[in-house]
């Protein structure tokens, strides 16, 4: 009996640790509030830039527009007879504005982008299926330096405070329905902005017949009729997922818009004499572009970049892309 005592008293249950009070006083500690108040002031710092960058572009647009008006001999436009004055003398103590100062900076997210490799995160929505999971570990192989992550219960802010204190670039999200990927979410750190894709036609590596082995070398881009300010933008958010290759990479990604519908392909190369087989890779699908938000992911009360609007009346002939 006495050592059946011992055994139970050996068996109790080990006081809580230290750290476990540590991490409930988190919030209230002086570091952690430190931190806090570094990100918000990085984010309003962000936030005024773009401010500023949009106001200085869309005063050289003005300035622009006038100019034409007075060098062609055109009436001045009517939005701009209020300000045309003003305008004028401000153009002659500073000079016309060039076509470079014209174009907002829309990518200055992206202004330190070649400077180191990008680092992405790579995971799904809560409970992913069998078929979702397969198709995690197949794009965790067509992004390189990606890590995957499973989701369990951790929520979107959670995953986005890892993503900024592990020096993530991006953060991948991959979303389903019914078993079926539908989804793609992709989120540039540590600002935004959030890009959101509609996926379709998913064929996997082990249902492509004939597909070849998938090589670990950086892949070449080839991006096709992204011409419009949208389609740049999301050439922009896309590419940037991509480290820049070595000139003798076979590898190569694929990217080409028909009607708003982009669709990827991934392929390796084989030079013999003077013929060049391609070999596809997989996997394949297709995106549409449903919305981009300045943002981060968890981030809700942010501007709307872009939005799709299905259902006006000239939906079907509008071409976003």
């Amino acid at each position: 009996r006495k050592g059946s005592e011992a055994t139970a008293t050996r068996l109790q249950p080990l006081a809580p640790p230290v750290l476990a009070a540590t991490e409930q006083d988190l919030p209230t500690h002086p570091a952690f509030a430190t931190m806090l108040r570094k990100q918000a002031r990085m984010r309003r710092e962000y936030m005024q830039k773009r401010a500023a960058d949009a106001k200085e572009a869309s005063t050289a647009d003005r300035k622009r527009k006038l100019r034409t008006a007075v060098d062609e001999g055109r009436t001045v436009p009517t939005e701009l007879r209020g300000e045309a004055d003003a305008l004028l003398a401000e153009m002659e103590l500073n000079g016309a504005p060039g076509p470079s100062s014209s174009t907002p900076d829309l990518d200055s997210e992206y202004a330190s982008a070649g400077v180191a490799d990008p680092r992405i995160l790579l995971t799904t929505s809560h409970d992913p299926s069998s078929r979702l999971v397969q198709f995690l570990k197949e794009m965790k192989l067509v992004f390189p330096n990606t890590s995957r992550m499973n989701r369990g219960g951790h929520t979107v802010k959670q995953i986005v405070e890892t993503c900024r204190a592990d020096g993530f670039t991006d953060l991948v999200v991959l979303q389903e329905h019914r078993g079926v990927p539908d989804g793609l979410v992709v989120s540039h750190m540590p600002h935004g902005p959030t890009a959101y894709f509609g996926l379709a036609n998913v064929t996997m590596r082990h249902d492509i017949e004939g597909a070849t082995n998938m090589s670990e070398a950086y892949p070449h881009l080839v991006i096709d009729n992204l011409t419009s300010k949208v389609g740049a933008r999301v050439a922009t958010i896309l590419k940037h997922l991509f480290p820049v290759p070595k000139p003798d990479s076979k590898r190569v990604v694929s990217l080409v818009n028909r009607a708003d519908l982009l669709s990827f392909r991934h392929h390796v190369y084989a030079k013999e004499k003077a013929d060049v087989h391609l070999y596809e890779v997989g996997p394949r699908f297709d995106l549409r572009l449903y919305q981009i938000k300045l943002g981060t992911i968890d981030q809700e009360e942010v501007e709307n970049e872009w939005v799709l609007r299905p259902y006006m009346n000239t939906a079907s002939k509008r071409r976003a892309l």
